[in-house]
């Protein structure tokens, strides 16, 4: 049960709230502000804060806060699914979430957080659902609105909603019938200086664009469903026939929606995409450093690595760097200390490298450790878990659909130490 919304932004200015059972004072928000004081990033701030009289459950998307008040004892997990359900009903709707667009949308962003909670309970959350019961805004809409003084509410109740399918509106038709499924994984991992690794972890989801006429029901099968541990469905598919048989059974909502996510962490199914060669060195005596890394694949299966960003926070006694890459544009922050470095594709003929050297401060004691390197990555058409789709069936309609998958892999906070 939610009493009431707080949208606040990155620099602490809380620009929209929304109530549903009574009135909170913003001054409860004060108990957020000193928790993200104490924190020193933006996501490490805590998603569940007690305060004397409520419960303040938040989460950090888009630079922005969602921060939800609660008067009673609640699942957070409820709580926190919702709220990003909200982010990805406004990013459906706008296109993008973020501060500005709130602001200029902020009626129908009224409108729709008064039809996603009833009295602080969950209503409708599908996007489909509610695109019927709110229009989303477009520059005619307004106009019209404008100077008819009319909104953006629908003039009748959801087809959906009265249905045994609450998701999927009813009577929907097109002309190009397609299905398009994009298995997207992201990968965590911590690398020692010695190239070993020390955590690994995949998060992958499974996001679908349906767009096909009257009530199909689709059966979607994989090679190897046993990756699949710590397993979270869209409410449409049929857990029963999962457990039983790892197929995914379901009647789509129309549009855009995520089909699951799931997570593999046994260290021994990760395979690590990437390596980096480092040779950083600060000497005491002088006070130059060298700084040397080599970037090169690994266990792609023959896919190449594109979008490849290196970014490294330089210890305090650094004063300059002197570098020169063999590919791409690198930057360095005196001020920051951040060193950046816009690799690109990797080419596995000529591996990439960033050498030269590193002004020390005089007289200063030499860093206490070296950095860590983070990087930034994308794989076209690789599930690094080795995740495949057998086929995809359809039932329930006579027309034969358009069928796409698609597989990415992506780095998620991909650190090595060195």
């Amino acid at each position: 049960m939610i009493h009431s919304l707080f949208l606040i932004n990155s620099s602490g200015d809380i620009f929209l709230e929304k109530h549903w059972k009574s009135v909170v004072s913003r001054s409860v928000c004060d108990y957020f502000f000193e928790a993200q004081e104490r924190a020193t990033e933006a996501e490490n701030v805590p998603p569940v804060i007690p305060t004397p009289h409520h419960y303040l459950l938040s989460v950090y998307r888009h630079k922005i806060f969602f921060v939800a008040v609660i008067q009673t004892e609640v699942p957070p997990l409820f709580v926190i699914e919702f709220l990003h359900r909200v982010v990805d009903t406004f990013q459906d709707y706008f296109g993008v979430c973020s501060e500005p667009v709130i602001k200029d949308n902020v009626v129908v962003v009224y409108e729709v957080l008064e039809e996603m909670l009833d009295n602080g309970f969950p209503l409708a959350t599908e996007s489909n659902i509610l695109k019927e019961l709110i229009k989303p805004p477009t520059i005619l809409r307004t106009v019209v609105n404008t100077i008819t003084g009319s909104t953006n509410v629908g003039d009748q109740l959801p087809t959906g909603q009265l249905s045994v399918v609450p998701w999927r509106r009813t009577g929907v038709k097109y002309t190009n019938n397609e299905a398009y499924f994009d298995v997207v994984e992201e990968i965590d991992a911590i690398i020692d200086k010695s190239g070993s690794t020390i955590t690994a972890e995949i998060q992958g989801v499974i996001d679908a664009c349906v767009k096909l006429t009257g009530m199909p029901d689709l059966t979607l099968s994989f090679m190897n469903p046993r990756l699949l541990d710590d397993v979270s469905f869209h409410p449409c598919v049929r857990f029963k026939r999962w457990e039983s048989e790892r197929i995914l059974s379901f009647i789509p909502p129309d549009g855009n929606f995520r089909l699951l996510s799931y997570h593999v962490s046994a260290q021994n199914l990760v395979a690590i995409p990437v390596y980096v060669k480092h040779n950083i060195s600060f000497r005491d005596s002088t006070s130059l450093g060298r700084f040397e890394i080599t970037v090169g694949p690994k266990q792609t299966m023959g896919k190449t690595i594109e979008g490849v960003i290196v970014t490294s926070q330089m210890p305090k006694g650094v004063l300059n760097m002197s570098l020169s890459p063999s590919q791409g544009t690198h930057t360095f922050d005196p001020v920051t200390k951040m060193l950046s470095w816009d690799v690109g594709k990797i080419n596995p003929q000529k591996l990439p490298s960033l050498k030269g050297t590193v002004s020390l401060q005089a007289g200063a004691s030499r860093p206490d450790e070296n950095p860590t390197i983070n990087l930034q990555f994308k794989i076209q058409q690789l599930a690094i878990s080795g995740l495949k789709v057998n086929r995809l069936d359809m039932y329930g309609e006579k027309y034969k659909p358009f069928k796409g998958i698609k597989y990415m892999t992506k780095a998620g906070k991909f650190q090595v130490r060195t």
